[in-house]
């Protein structure tokens, strides 16, 4: 069966061996997440075992603590320590800022570096960092980068800045004429993205040249990521690439074909159907469409190559996307049924809000090149879900051009969001059909707390999961869907980016159930650098992909993060005592066994 080669716009809307199953009521731990949730955790003791000569153990603390001296045990502790003292987080910026002024720079930067500098980061360049990535790697455990510098704003800035890149000239210029909805419209209450945020990086949109910067660091992300490892990993984020406004906006063009196509679908009897079999049939549109009250020719709005293999517009292609001859506001189109008419989404853009919107898309090109030059893949993070829709549509574009041969670009899939196994199976369907390869990082995301602010304040509906189980059963059913998928056919990797040992352990006996071995390096497993070594490093030594997220960066402009480490690590330090008692398992085990002097072999 043939399909055609474009994707629908609808199309965001090695051991031979097998595994124990694991106990499925093994007793659980309360945990708190990142997002301040309840975690489950099963009880780390029970082994998942690959035949007789693999094990994974996530309570032998030798083997989970191989890698780290004792400085470095006795590091982690006190770090962890310190992330549970509500007044020290709260107050940690405040902090940091008095211990600066009377320590000075040099004594205050060594302070930082023998706690959460070094805890957390890895170094200040991709000279710094080496050491510690191929310690990783002797032991099993690889690394994507990640540039974790920040602008230091305070709240008004970022929301000055946040409202001057999000808002179009023309609304400036004539507000309330363009009728955008509420969603993709920019407020100022919530201008701060960094808000509620715990996890990711957030980048505002200063110019052109910031925006330049900021390639160039990725860049050689990549570069790095190529010569410390054959299969290592760079993240990158759009929002530091252009201007979002153009996210925005396309988002909410995406989001609005998503509807009209659905309800064109439901007149046509297809609306119980899967999305991608609702083949709309272009002679009944027009009869539909007129019945409707829609004039003028609407028939020529799915001519020739415009309608896609699901009966959707297909308005991309992205050769011609980043050819600066095609202008991209003629895709910021939307269908008017009283006027017959494909509407811009705003009255005018200027020239310059072309070019910007170019830029970005032209960035990102050049990063996806450079990665299959230096044999990088590329992992493009989430973002708020008003942004999302443009990022994932965007990202899955690249996709069809650079993942022909292998998987080189990865998509992030949140899985708090209601929709997000509908996004994944969307996602994994069309790449069957297209016949390219199928790229994704499952996290549980990092927005939680601002997306649900948010919706109640400016009146959508909720786009969060009601709760932490819901969040953890679409987590798994996403996991298992495309676990499936890699055993049937091949053409599909996955990072299962997660701290939780419920989830590693879910994954690994549904490796074992499916046939799929370590050795296939078709799933990896992610963790954050200075968290959960107990997980990362016993998955390495067993054989399976397993990566690090390496934050890098000079120490005063990685103090955003650095910050938000500390209040993710409260969650975990509050909820349970597992990472911090293992820590103190195997310092007492290095005390009684004469080994307090240990140092790692390499």
């Amino acid at each position: 069966m043939s399909f055609r080669r474009r994707v629908p716009v609808l199309a965001r809307a090695g051991l031979d061996v097998r595994f124990k199953r694991l106990n499925r009521d093994q007793q659980t731990v309360g945990q708190t997440s990142p997002n301040g949730s309840k975690d489950d955790l099963f009880d780390s003791r029970t082994d998942v075992s690959p035949g007789n000569s693999v094990s994974v153990d996530f309570e032998q603390t030798q083997e989970a603590y191989k890698s780290k001296d004792t400085f470095e045990l006795l590091r982690s502790l006190l770090v962890l320590k310190l992330c549970s003292f509500d007044m020290l987080v709260d107050k940690n910026k405040e902090i940091m800022d008095i211990s600066r002024k009377l320590l000075g720079q040099k004594a205050f930067e060594q302070l930082m570096k023998m706690t959460f500098y070094g805890q957390f980061v890895a170094g200040e360049d991709h000279e710094s960092i080496k050491p510690l990535i191929q310690k990783n790697q002797a032991y099993g455990v690889g690394a994507v980068l990640d540039y974790s510098v920040e602008e230091d704003l305070t709240q008004e800035e970022a929301e000055r800045k946040e409202m001057e890149s999000c808002v179009s000239a023309s609304e400036k210029e004539s507000p309330g004429i363009d009728h955008r909805e509420r969603k993709f419209t920019a407020h100022r209450k919530f201008g701060d993205r960094r808000e509620k945020v715990t996890s990711a990086r957030t980048y505002f949109y200063a110019d052109e040249a910031k925006c330049d910067q900021h390639m160039e660091t990725f860049l050689n992300c990549v570069k790095a990521s190529g010569g410390s490892s054959e299969d290592g990993f760079s993240a990158i984020k759009m929002t530091a690439l252009g201007r979002p406004q153009f996210l925005l906006q396309f988002s909410e063009v995406l989001v609005k074909w998503k509807r009209f196509f659905s309800f064109l679908a439901e007149k046509q009897g297809k609306g119980g159907l899967e999305v991608l079999e609702q083949k709309l049939e272009v002679e009944k549109l027009q009869e539909c469409l007129t019945k409707l009250g829609a004039k003028g020719d609407i028939q020529s709005w799915f001519a020739g190559e415009k309608l896609g293999s699901s009966g959707t517009i297909d308005m991309l292609d992205w050769n011609s996307l980043i050819d600066d001859r095609t202008k991209v506001s003629d895709l910021l189109v939307v269908p008017n049924i009283e006027t017959g008419q494909l509407e811009p989404l705003l009255s005018k853009f200027t020239e310059e809000e072309e070019k910007q919107m170019k830029r970005m898309l032209q960035r990102v090109d050049v990063l996806a090149k450079h990665a299959v030059e230096n044999r990088v893949r590329l992992m493009v993070d989430a973002e708020q879900t008003y942004f999302q829709p443009a990022i994932s549509r965007l990202t899955l574009e690249m996709q069809r051009i650079f993942n022909k041969e292998k998987p080189v670009i990865f998509n992030t899939y949140q899985c708090y969001l209601k929709e997000a196994f509908d996004n994944v199976s969307m996602d994994v369907e069309l790449s069957k059909r297209e016949g390219w390869f199928f790229g994704a990082k499952l996290v549980r995301g990092a927005y939680m707390h601002q997306e649900r602010a948010r919706a109640e304040e400016i009146g959508y509906e909720d786009p969060i999961n009601p709760n932490y189980e819901s969040t953890n059963q679409m987590y798994h059913k996403c996991i298992d869907y495309v676990l499936e998928e890699i055993g049937q056919n091949r053409k599909a990797n996955v990072m299962v980016a997660s701290h939780n040992v419920d989830t590693v352990k879910f994954t690994l006996r549904r490796m074992s159930e499916l046939g799929l071995e370590p050795s296939d390096k078709m799933v990896y497993f992610g963790q954050l650098l200075g968290m959960c070594d107990q997980i990362s490093f016993p998955l390495g030594q067993a054989g399976f992909p397993v990566y690090k997220y390496v934050p890098y960066g000079p120490v005063n402009e990685v103090i955003p993060y650095l910050s938000r480490r500390a209040q993710e690590n409260r969650g975990f330090m509050k909820g349970a005592q597992m990472e911090s008692d293992l820590l103190w398992k195997e310092l007492i085990r290095r005390l009684n066994s004469g080994e307090v002097f240990y140092r790692p072999v390499l």
